[in-house]
């Protein structure tokens, strides 16, 4: 019951968990032990609406035909159940080192769902689900430095890791006072433009689609991520990976597929995501990674043994995000009370070598990377 009430304590208050020890996690890779991944259906799919602190996500990274690399964003966020908000975000990858990024984060006002909590809407803003579960239209106009036109199209069945794709949080889990869930379609279609003040941007190409739920506050969930899109010509791979903070014994849980557009080659929990190589930050003094490995393994659906990977240097960095200084206010007044907090995410967009290893046959295929590195509490 104490430990109860200083969770609850550090929910509101944003203060450091106590040491629960990796007891009081359950990752979905338990899950994945006997259901390696679930294909999703629409359902799947619906915002959630907690009661209690959470924040929930529907992202879509684009990776355009003519090189553009860009995300459109929305966040839904309740505070111990005081405050609910929203944002939309939009940032587009600058190719030219002497520009700057494009970087958009508008709050939302006048907030609602769908009768059936698939499609989102605010005041100039519509995110909606189809009927038949094969697409979203991005519509936004709320910011007119990036107003937003885009449709995205799921090629490649999604999935989530395990049944529910949840991995929980607490002492009791079978009442759990914490989750984490990812769901991906990692093969997208995109279509549409998204216009700036420097004109149209043709978004025409791929893009991956992830949505996310932290039933908790994020930086009690996670320390540290790792995360790497790939979008090639013939493949896609995902890998999302977080490390809890040792409050629930710096557990590793990792959630990742490859793809075709003719279906799941595999997805689960068997995958990594290393570090071979890192340098010190002067600024913050977090290892920025300069060369890294992702590695999947599973087994196809006729039983054939497959391995995937990326391995080699990431080049420089295309963005460092001060977390602090770009989040929301809402999201800041979270984390501000937590002790050694301080959210870095680092971002690259190389262009990069997939080898898939499927029984016998070894495929290599050129593509874009997208990959993060962020690291929230010491």
């Amino acid at each position: 019951m104490f430990n109860w009430a200083k969770q609850q304590l550090a929910n509101v208050a944003g203060t450091q968990e106590p040491i629960y020890g990796p007891s009081a996690i359950r990752s979905v890779a338990e899950e994945a032990k006997s259901t390696k991944y679930t294909e999703l259906a629409r359902d799947d799919l619906k915002w959630q609406r907690m009661d209690s602190t959470n924040v929930e996500t529907e992202t879509f990274y684009l990776t355009s035909d003519n090189g553009h690399v860009a995300m459109a964003q929305v966040i839904y966020s309740n505070v111990a159940g005081i405050r609910v908000t929203a944002q939309f975000n939009v940032k587009i990858f600058s190719s030219d080192p002497a520009k700057p990024h494009l970087w958009c984060s508008t709050p939302l006002n006048n907030i609602s769902f769908s009768e059936d909590n698939a499609s989102f809407y605010a005041d100039d803003c519509a995110l909606e689900f189809s009927e038949d579960g094969t697409y979203y239209t991005i519509k936004s106009h709320n910011d007119e430095r990036a107003v937003v036109n885009l449709k995205i199209t799921r090629q490649a069945p999604g999935f989530q890791a395990g049944k529910t794709g949840k991995t929980l949080f607490g002492t009791d889990l079978a009442h759990p006072w914490g989750s984490m869930r990812h769901a991906f379609w990692p093969r997208c279609a995109a279509t549409g433009t998204i216009t700036t003040k420097e004109g149209e941007i043709d978004f025409t190409g791929k893009a991956l689609y992830i949505y996310a739920i932290q039933g908790m506050k994020p930086h009690h969930a996670a320390a540290r991520w790792n995360f790497a899109n790939f979008q090639g010509p013939t493949f896609s791979a995902v890998m999302m990976e977080f490390t809890t903070p040792p409050s629930y014994g710096e557990t590793l849980v990792n959630v990742g597929g490859v793809v075709k557009s003719d279906g799941i080659i595999i997805a689960g929990c068997d995958n990594e995501a290393k570090h071979l190589q890192a340098k010190q930050d002067s600024e913050n003094d977090w290892p920025e990674p300069s060369e890294v490995r992702f590695f999947w393994k599973g087994t196809t659906k006729d039983g054939k043994d497959v391995e995937a990977v990326i391995e080699g240097p990431l080049g420089e960095r295309t963005d460092r995000v001060d977390v602090m200084a770009e989040v929301p206010g809402f999201v800041k007044k979270i984390v501000a009370g937590a002790a050694g907090t301080k959210p870095y995410i680092y971002q690259y967009a190389p262009k990069v070598t997939l080898k898939v290893k499927i029984g016998d046959e070894v495929t290599t295929e050129e593509g874009q990377l997208f990959s993060e590195a962020t690291f929230i509490v010491e």
